[in-house]
């Protein structure tokens, strides 16, 4: 598929700014859809929206169709009449540039549990139609996860590996009598999905309305201690205990000398041939409940994985083995038709991944930290790019575009100064001004390069396994001026959304009839 010629910003909902130490789906988040729209932009790329794991990582997660409850806004649900003030005086003191997620998860815990206690005692009838036929036409994973994170908590979060056999094994008898043991705790998992699925979709259709679509995210892998592995444990190379004795991650490359290791369990691609792919269709399905296009993650597993032994002390002694991409997508096109589709198909590329991305006509990645080699030929230089293809400045892994310079040597400084034609003073800018400028039919630039800021900012270090993922964007960083200035250079490179030259010189000075939002704030 083939993209109109437009551009993006790369920030992820918990990076936003609001009162809860997360950013949350709240009124913050419709402010950012405004910022975006003054700004030009039509494309708003997000990284998964599932429950966090390991590391608080979006990228391992306990399942690959359920949402993030701190994703909710608590702010949203005092409007709803779910919470009241009180609910809110002994609100922790929160940081406004940093997520603890400890924190945060035990306080939203807290506040969820006393809106699910309101909503049991009737205090909204209102919700009810809502709740069950959103458990009745998402039961196909609902179910599953909902029993998995009940039993979790009952197992102080413990690996599904452990549980007893019986369950563990998902005997019926043991599915039937855990179903009744955790009623209480399958309701409650079930209802804070319904919230955050009823608050996403206001947010998404408010970003519709104002032009603006949803890149979502799909990590190619899951995590073994998930409720999809758990689930459907015949779709994935484990032995009889659930454990994977092989594993994903990726050889060496410019992010790590030994490869990244990232234990993921490998899909046994035989027994999801049997079914037509079946689990990769309902996936497929699923994101584009959420999302206007997606990005699929490590793209390139769809034709070869990279394949760790257990217990590999690096990623170094992998090899690669084949998969059927192409049968997976053909599969999902009988479903789904033309999907809109963005590959991430960085690092270590042969020609068959190439080949595949060619044959499926997705476009890929470039990324402009990756450009300056001293190679006239490199193809993350923008003299070199096909049409079809995304340019980033660069992405969740990467270091901000102002730390990424800083830390050039003077001769590397020099080439990219002399590629770019200014003096690097503002490298953030310059950079942005590049991708725009770019023949990539679409241009994302992450926030914190829009921001200028440092490495302080950095969202993800790959290969480190904490402190990931908890940087926070102020309130008063979106400001209107910001806006208007990369909607000047949208419009120089003829990116503007359509209409935009007519919105005058003030970005705040129009609004879209019927967009009001309906985020509250107590």
């Amino acid at each position: 598929m083939t993209f109109p010629r437009e551009s993006g910003v790369l920030l992820h909902p918990t990076s936003l700014p609001g009162p809860h130490g997360i950013g949350d789906f709240g009124e913050n988040a419709f402010r950012f859809v405004d910022w975006l729209a003054s700004a030009g932009q039509t494309l708003w790329q997000i990284m998964p929206l599932g429950p966090t794991g390991y590391g608080d990582s979006p990228y391992s997660s306990p399942s690959a169709f359920a949402g993030n409850p701190l994703l909710v806004s608590m702010a949203r649900l005092h409007g709803d009449g779910l919470l009241n003030d009180q609910d809110f005086a002994d609100c922790p003191e929160f940081s406004g540039d940093r997520v603890d997620f400890g924190v945060v998860g035990s306080f939203k815990d807290r506040l969820l549990r006393k809106a699910f206690d309101r909503f049991e005692s009737g205090a909204d009838d209102s919700l009810t139609s809502g709740i069950e036929r959103f458990c009745e036409d998402e039961s196909w994973w609902l179910d599953d996860f909902a029993l998995f994170t009940a039993v979790k908590h009952e197992n102080e979060m413990g690996g599904w590996q452990d549980w007893d056999e019986a369950l563990r094994t998902r005997q019926s008898d043991a599915i039937e009598q855990a179903v009744a043991d955790h009623a209480a705790e399958i309701r409650f998992t079930r209802f804070v999905q319904f919230l955050f699925q009823r608050q996403w979709l206001e947010l998404r259709a408010y970003a519709n309305v104002r032009g603006i679509r949803i890149v979502g995210d799909i990590p190619i892998f899951v995590a073994e201690d998930s409720a999809d592995v758990w689930a459907n444990q015949a779709q994935f190379k484990i032995d009889a205990e659930g454990r994977a004795s092989a594993v994903a991650g990726v050889p060496p490359d410019p992010f790590s000398a030994t490869g990244q290791i990232w234990g993921n369990p490998l899909y046994d691609w035989r027994t999801m041939r049997d079914d037509d792919f079946q689990w990769w269709r309902h996936r497929l399905g699923r994101t584009f409940q959420l999302v206007d296009i997606v990005r699929i993650d490590h793209f390139r597993a769809f034709a070869a994985a990279w394949v760790i032994p257990a217990g590999a002390e690096t990623a170094a002694v992998g090899h690669w083995e084949r998969t059927p991409g192409g049968e997976v997508f053909a599969a999902i096109r009988r479903d789904f038709g033309d999907v809109p589709v963005i590959v991430e198909d960085l690092g270590v590329i042969t020609p068959d991944v190439i080949a595949l991305r060619e044959i499926l006509g997705f476009p890929g990645m470039n990324v402009l930290q990756f450009a300056f080699e001293n190679d006239p030929d490199n193809v993350y230089l923008p003299h070199n790019y096909r049409d079809n293809s995304v340019v980033y400045t660069a992405t969740h892994d990467n270091q901000t575009t102002v730390g990424w310079f800083a830390s050039r040597s003077v001769s590397e400084r020099h080439a990219i100064q002399g590629y770019l034609g200014r003096d690097g003073s503002d490298i953030a800018w310059d950079l942005i001004r590049l991708a725009l400028s770019s023949t990539a039919n679409t241009a994302i630039i992450p926030m914190q390069d829009i921001l200028r800021l440092g490495d302080d900012a950095r969202i993800n270090t790959p290969g480190q396994a904490l402190g990931n993922w908890s940087w926070r964007c102020r309130e008063d960083q979106l400001a209107p001026e910001l806006a208007e200035g990369l909607r000047e250079l949208t419009w120089t490179y003829g990116r503007l959304a359509r209409g935009g030259e007519e919105r005058g010189a003030n970005p705040w000075d129009y609004t879209v009839p019927g967009a009001e939002h309906p985020a509250h704030q107590p």
